[in-house]
C-alpha cells in the first residue's frame, strides 16, 4: 500500500464527506488526483492521525499549492509543528480553510489577500428546474461538465453566462458561475447555473455554492435557484509561510 493510500486512511475521522463544513478539505483529501496531491499527517506516518496537510496542485495557480488542512485539536505546538514540517519558510500558498485556524494562520503566515466564503448548499424542496433553450452543455477545461450561453448561436460566439464545476467528489460538487458584465440580470447566470444544479442532482451529488460573503449579487443569484446558507464558513488566504519563531 503506498503512502498517500496509507496517509488518506489515517485522517479518515478527521473529516466527515456527508457535512458541507467538510466538503472541500474532503475532496482535497480524498479524491484530488493522487499525483498532484501530497499529504502529511501528524503525527507522522501514524494509523490514526491527528492532523493533517494536504497539498494540492490546481488550475487555481500553477506556482502555489493549495492548502487544506486540520489541525490537532487543542494543540497549538503540534499544530505549529505540522504546518513547518510540510512547508518551508518563504513558501507561497493558497490556503482554504475553517474560520477557526484564522487566529494561528495569521501568527504563522505573512498574508496578503484575505477573503471570507459562506457555503451554500442546494435545497432541493426549493430547486425547481429552469427552461432556457439558450443553455449548452460542453465541457471546462478541467473536463467536467460545463453550461454555457453564447451570444448568438453561433459556436465562434463569445460565452456570455458559464457555470462550471471547481471540483466534484462522490457526494458534493462546487458550482461557480460566470456572467459578462454586459449580460447581466437578464436571468442568464441564474439558467446555468440552476442547468448545472439539475445535471448534479440526477448524478447523485449535492450543489454547493462557495461564495465571498461580500458578493451579495451572487448570494442572491444562488438564493434564487434554490441554495441555503449552510451557515458554515472558511477562509481563503493568499500567504507566505514566516520564518519559524
Amino acid at each position: 500500500m503506498d503512502n498517500l493510500t496509507n496517509s488518506r486512511r489515517a485522517i479518515r475521522l478527521l473529516l466527515d464527506e456527508r457535512q458541507p463544513a467538510d466538503a472541500v478539505a474532503s475532496y482535497y483529501a480524498f479524491h484530488h488526483p493522487d499525483h498532484k496531491t501530497q499529504l502529511l499527517t501528524y503525527p507522522a506516518n501514524a494509523n490514526r492521525a491527528a492532523g493533517y496537510i494536504a497539498l494540492s496542485r490546481t488550475g487555481m495557480d500553477l506556482f502555489r499549492p493549495l492548502v487544506t488542512l486540520r489541525l490537532p485539536d487543542a494543540d497549538m505546538a503540534a499544530s505549529v509543528e505540522l504546518i513547518y514540517q510540510a512547508l518551508l519558510p518563504g513558501t507561497a500558498v493558497i490556503l482554504i480553510t475553517p474560520l477557526a485556524y484564522l487566529p494561528l494562520l495569521q501568527a504563522v503566515f505573512d498574508i496578503q489577500a484575505e477573503e471570507h466564503l459562506r457555503i451554500f448548499m442546494l435545497e432541493r424542496s426549493r430547486f425547481e428546474p429552469i427552461i432556457n433553450v439558450l443553455v449548452a452543455q460542453t465541457t471546462g477545461p478541467n473536463n467536467l461538465p460545463r453550461f454555457i450561453i453564447r451570444r448568438a448561436a453561433v459556436p465562434e460566439q463569445e460565452i456570455v453566462a458559464s457555470a462550471s464545476l471547481n471540483w466534484q467528489s462522490p457526494t458534493f460538487a462546487e458550482i461557480f458561475v460566470n456572467t459578462s458584465r454586459f449580460h447581466q440580470r437578464q436571468g442568464w447566470g441564474r439558467s446555468v447555473v440552476a442547468a448545472m444544479a439539475q445535471y448534479l442532482l440526477k448524478n447523485g451529488r449535492t450543489p454547493l455554492y462557495i461564495v465571498s460573503e461580500n458578493n451579495i449579487p451572487s448570494i442572491q443569484l444562488a438564493q434564487s435557484v434554490g441554495f441555503k446558507d449552510s451557515g458554515r464558513q472558511l477562509v481563503m488566504l493568499q500567504a507566505a509561510l514566516k520564518p519559524r519563531p
